[in-house]
């Protein structure tokens, strides 16, 4: 289809809730099942794209799929252009704001249209871009919850198996001492060799996190994420100043401005975008262009599939988390090899859906 103009004729929206083979139990709720919106764009030429969408909870599923009906009727008869439709979405949400379920929406339909501009190519993702498909290093984030320190050391050893050597632990337990305790526990169990991160995912006050961090300084860590409330850069700027230990950030920035902003304020060590947060691929680029610029490591956060693409072609790729959340519904999961995740040499970013497991756990 080289040359062709391709014209979308459909955006088909579907919400699923699948089940967490690993509940997990953080600093502000738990986490028991795995609320996806998948997206499926079609075209004139047969060429079609896809991507999905972690909700966090089921109550957003509802609502992402009223928001993405109405937003992908603007792009029914449209040339598939990734960077056009982009622009013209994001002009369309100017007053609502791209945040929230609208960035969401717009990093959806943005994967979505990149996984089929690449098939239109007949190219995988990695190298529509520019890249390479080569083993990115990924580190477990699928579990290892606020569990305590027998629990969290028994999961954290069955979490390496894949050949992974590097684990992201959850803090924020009530008191420090507990969070030492558990951080011990986990060390014993999987010893020197493996690399080890801790999420406070928000919880601390800014006293607290002084004071956590630097009571973590001694123990190794490869980073400290989120310790206080991610939108407070200067506070985190403060924090990353005292410690020893790295500081991560970036998960919860909303496109690339907003990445920038904790970049120039000096809010962490090195920064860690969700897709889906950051404006999909599109807004991966660009991401990915501020972190080069700024020499900032940059890592992935959630989708595994789509992120062995995408940090094939980051400059200052650093670590892949690993979730396997979508598995149930994908036909194939992510390929591992000795901790490493290889991106698919089929044309797009690879993923195909399990139509009868989606049909099954279908709630939108």
């Amino acid at each position: 289809m080289l040359g062709e103009r391709i014209t979308i004729s459909e955006v088909q929206v579907r919400g699923v809730e699948l089940p967490l083979g690993r509940p997990l139990r953080l600093a502000g709720g738990e986490l028991t099942s795995t609320p996806l919106v998948l997206v499926d764009l079609e075209t004139d030429q047969g060429v079609g794209g896809c991507g999905y969408a972690f909700c966090y909870q089921s109550v957003a599923v509802k609502p992402l799929v009223v928001l993405l009906r109405g937003l992908s009727a603007l792009l029914v008869g449209e040339e598939l252009a990734p960077l056009a439709i982009e622009a013209r979405l994001r002009r369309e949400v100017t007053l609502l704001g791209a945040q929230g379920l609208v960035g969401i929406a717009l990093a959806l339909l943005d994967t979505a249209c990149w996984d089929a501009h690449a098939k239109a190519q007949g190219l995988p993702l990695v190298r529509l871009l520019g890249g390479t498909p080569q083993p990115v290093r990924a580190y477990n984030g699928c579990g290892l919850g606020l569990v305590g320190a027998g629990a969290a050391a028994t999961e954290a050893e069955a979490l390496l198996e894949g050949g992974f050597r590097a684990l992201k632990l959850r803090l924020g337990y009530p008191t420090l001492a507990e969070d030492l305790a558990v951080l011990r526990a986990v060390r014993g169990a999987v010893g020197d060799g493996v690399e080890l991160m801790v999420d406070y995912n928000q919880c601390l006050s800014i006293a607290e996190a002084f004071t956590r961090v630097r009571a973590l300084d001694d123990a190794g860590l490869a980073w400290i994420e989120e310790p206080t409330r991610a939108d407070d850069f200067t506070s985190h700027a403060r924090i990353a100043a005292a410690a020893r230990t790295p500081i991560q950030l970036g998960e919860n920035c909303w496109g690339p401005s907003e990445l920038s902003r904790a970049l120039v304020a000096g809010a962490s060590d090195y920064v860690m975008p969700d897709p889906m947060r950051i404006g999909g691929v599109t807004g991966w680029l660009r991401a990915a262009a501020l972190a080069e610029a700024g020499g900032v490591p940059m890592s992935s956060c959630l989708s595994p599939e789509l992120s062995a693409h995408l940090l094939g072609v980051t400059a200052t790729a650093h670590w892949l988390e690993y979730a396997d959340f979508a598995a149930p519904i994908l036909c194939e999961a992510p390929r591992l090899i000795d901790g490493h995740v290889v991106p698919s040499e089929a044309p797009g970013h690879g993923m195909r859906w399990d139509t009868r497991q989606v049909e099954r756990h279908r709630i939108a």
